[in-house]
């Protein structure tokens, strides 16, 4: 995968102001020739996303919430797999997602409706920027009580948010897509469409912030199938099992989307 200069092997020197913290290279074929990420050892609070963004971005460092989740698993046993992972801008997200969506939509859902088509970029922006809101969303996960309360901060070298989980070779939509890096080909698109940021990773979770969610019908609906073919299980093992109904009370006005792959 085609990368950046990696600063995290000088970060100790780099000046950054960083809570302590650790450097992860562990993938599934042994130590990585470079550090994949840094994550903090002590919890994010609200507050430090900002924070962190703004002392990363001029090094070409992004930050994202990591979550051990239920199984308590943080990085160091993810199964990282950089060197198969190849570039998200070698794949075109339209091409992606119909594929995927021609190989299990028609079953999976009981239609035989054609792949629709990308959904359109709604015509009413949010209230925020992309940025703004990713540390909104940021800020309002990691307080007591919420979703990622015992979630950290990393700082990953990467271009653009949604180029994160390739970045370190995340791999966990495995079950459903062998390289991640296709399906950030979709994130980039959405990141242009729907201003989103890929806030949180799990083991095999994904949170991202929406500033530009659709507001209508027929911009959720074509976005449903989008989703259905990124990760299946959203739809296929929940309560909203069909497109309307995922539409409907999953994305109209919805500023984070999240994903979960079995």
């Amino acid at each position: 995968m085609a990368t950046l200069p990696n600063p995290l092997p000088s970060l100790a020197t780099s000046g950054l102001q960083l809570p302590p913290g650790t450097l992860v290279d562990a993938t599934t074929d042994g130590p990585w020739h470079e550090p994949l990420l840094w994550y903090a050892d002590g919890l994010a609070a609200p507050g430090d996303w900002a924070a962190l963004r703004d002392a990363g971005r001029s090094r070409g460092l992004l930050p994202v919430l990591i979550d051990g989740g239920v199984r308590d698993q943080w990085p160091e046993t993810w199964d990282l797999a950089p060197g198969g992972t190849s570039y998200p801008g070698d794949h075109d997200a339209e091409d992606v997602l119909s594929e995927i969506w021609d190989a299990y939509a028609g079953d999976e859902l009981s239609t035989e409706n054609a792949w629709p088509g990308l959904a359109p970029v709604p015509a009413a922006d949010g209230p925020d920027s992309p940025e703004t809101l990713a540390a909104e969303v940021a800020d309002m996960l990691t307080t007591d009580g919420m979703a990622l309360e015992y979630a950290r901060l990393a700082l990953v070298p990467a271009r653009r948010s949604a180029d994160i989980p390739a970045a370190i070779g995340w791999s966990g939509p495995l079950n459903h897509e062998n390289d991640v890096a296709r399906l950030c080909a979709v994130l980039r698109s959405w990141e242009d469409r729907f201003g989103i940021r890929v806030v949180a990773l799990g083991f095999d979770t994904l949170t991202a912030s929406v500033a530009r969610p659709p507001t209508t019908e027929a911009e959720a609906l074509p976005l449903a199938a989008e989703h259905y073919a990124f990760c299946p299980d959203n739809i296929e093992q929940s309560s909203l099992d069909s497109l309307e109904k995922y539409a409907a009370d999953a994305l109209l006005g919805r500023e984070t989307w999240s994903f979960w792959w079995d």
